[in-house]
């Protein structure tokens, strides 16, 4: 027993040694040096305007069908769900990993039957000897973590985790956005299939209008077989749509997870999507809006808590282990005072030589580090970059909508006024050619218009991590 205590009261020692040092080793959080500005280049706004997007963000286009598309995409997603799993994983690597922290323990009982052999060397015989022994015991191994070894790689088995969860939002937000960019697709196709119908009507009545003024000699062939090619490009236009619409209604499926043959989406038009309006807020909370922000954070932490377990394995490995219990060849004087016995071994192992192999797991472990620090740095500055083109792309797509629906009615009413020369005839059949194709144009393009603002306020919203609630619980079964 006093062996024991001159053991512990040694490795006591030793441990506050350690301990002190262990506060200096593990010191290696580098220094992001990031330059944050004050606000966007492409928004002025006040503090009291500046508000992050709300969790259902969608919700601001007063679309239900686009809401039922969202909702079921975050349950039934396979993305989100794989994604799901992963932080699961790691989740459970983290209570792995974790466990080297609390001592081992493990119960063992045993019965042993031995027979000696019945005969001597010298020839002689005996009835030989049978021995039947028990035993019961339980042994306990622990290692002090003086030097933060096993701390800091539960503190990189949790951070990991951390990460996984972020990982998840970012899939989470990247299917939403996906889901609401095929819906205004399925949309604008539509609208643009309706428009290339309507152009189609349009041309068969010029067709017939020329085709009049052919048959009472004031046309010629040239005239109708100009005509002819204008209806043939309309009508040529309208299969590239409806593929665009099938290509669209079939990822829309793939985001819900359903075969195509059982999605039905109605759509619409664009003309009935509301326009919300979105505020960007101040660049300092772009940094814990953005899920792909806070898992870089998160990987960076964790490798910095391996630094600190690469460092750690240059010195000792201080183990205590323990067994006690009971041994007896009677199996009813198994637990009494004089069957019980016990043993106490501390040990320490201090690499020596090792060919470099834990040299280079330190700088590989430093070099992973700075790896994962430039990689936060640019992820930053790509969050910037993402919230200013989005809203450069709001303005400018806004200005081209306002435009082109200037060319629109501009379009209409100089092809209303040529068609009504037409069928006075005084028009210039070049002139009505002209006007229609002009209003043909006009009018896919408004569409096309129409969409890209909403593809631009919909990447604003991903830009600033709309969908996502910056807070993360941490779950109850975790270390």
């Amino acid at each position: 027993m006093a062996a024991g205590k001159r053991l512990v009261r040694s490795l006591a020692v030793l441990g506050c040694v350690a301990s002190s040092a262990g506060c200096i080793l593990t010191k290696d959080l580098p220094d992001p040096a990031l330059d944050i500005p004050e606000g966007y280049k492409a928004a002025r706004l006040s503090k009291a305007a500046a508000a992050p997007p709300t969790l259902d963000w969608w919700r601001g286009f007063r679309s239900r069908e686009l809401t039922g598309l969202m909702e079921e995409a975050q349950t039934v997603n396979l993305d989100i769900a794989a994604a799901t799993a992963r932080f699961k994983q790691a989740d459970a690597q983290a209570r792995i990993t974790g466990a080297a922290l609390l001592p081992a323990l493990n119960a063992n009982g045993s019965e042993t039957y031995s027979r000696t052999s019945g005969s001597s060397s010298s020839g002689l015989t005996n009835g030989g000897r049978e021995v039947v022994n028990y035993s019961a015991s339980f042994s306990a191994s622990y290692e002090l973590d003086f030097w933060g070894k096993n701390r800091d790689a539960a503190q990189a088995a949790e951070e990991t985790a951390s990460a996984n969860r972020f990982d998840r939002d970012v899939v989470a937000l990247t299917t939403l956005t996906t889901v609401a960019n095929a819906y205004f697709q399925v949309l604008a196709a539509q609208d643009r299939i309706r428009t290339a119908q309507r152009n189609i009507a349009s041309a068969e009545r010029i067709l017939n209008a020329i085709r009049d003024r052919f048959k009472a000699g004031t046309g010629t062939d040239l005239d109708v077989a100009q005509q002819e090619s204008v209806l043939a490009n309309q009508r040529a236009l309208v299969p590239p749509l409806r593929q665009t619409l099938d290509q669209n209604l079939n990822a829309l499926a793939t985001l819900v997870s359903r075969p195509p043959e059982s999605v039905r989406v109605t759509g619409g038009t664009l003309n009935q999507i509301a326009i919300p309006r979105v505020t960007p807020g101040l660049p300092s909370e772009l940094l814990t809006q953005r899920p792909d922000i806070r898992r870089q954070e998160a990987q960076l932490a964790s490798a910095t808590a391996n630094v600190g377990n690469a460092r750690a394995q240059f010195f000792p490995s201080i183990q205590l282990t323990g067994q006690g219990g009971y041994q007896s060849s009677a199996l009813s004087s198994l637990f009494q005072p004089h069957a019980a016995f016990f043993s106490m071994v501390g040990s320490l192992t201090q690499p020596i030589f090792d060919g470099g192999r834990i040299l280079g797991n330190f700088e590989l472990t430093k070099a992973r580090q700075e790896e994962l620090l430039q990689t936060y740095r640019k992820t930053v500055v790509q969050a910037f970059a993402d919230v200013d083109n989005a809203l450069f792309s709001i303005r400018q797509t806004t200005e081209k909508l306002r435009l082109q629906r200037e060319v629109v009615a501009a379009s209409r009413r100089a092809f209303e006024l040529s068609e009504q020369q037409l069928r006075a005839g005084t028009a210039d059949i070049v002139t009505v050619l002209n006007t229609q194709l002009t209003l043909f144009q006009a009018e896919d393009a408004l569409s096309q218009a129409q969409l890209a603002r909403l593809l631009a306020i919909v990447s604003l919203y991903q830009a600033l991590g709309g969908g996502w609630e910056p807070r993360m619980e941490r779950p109850v079964d975790a270390l």
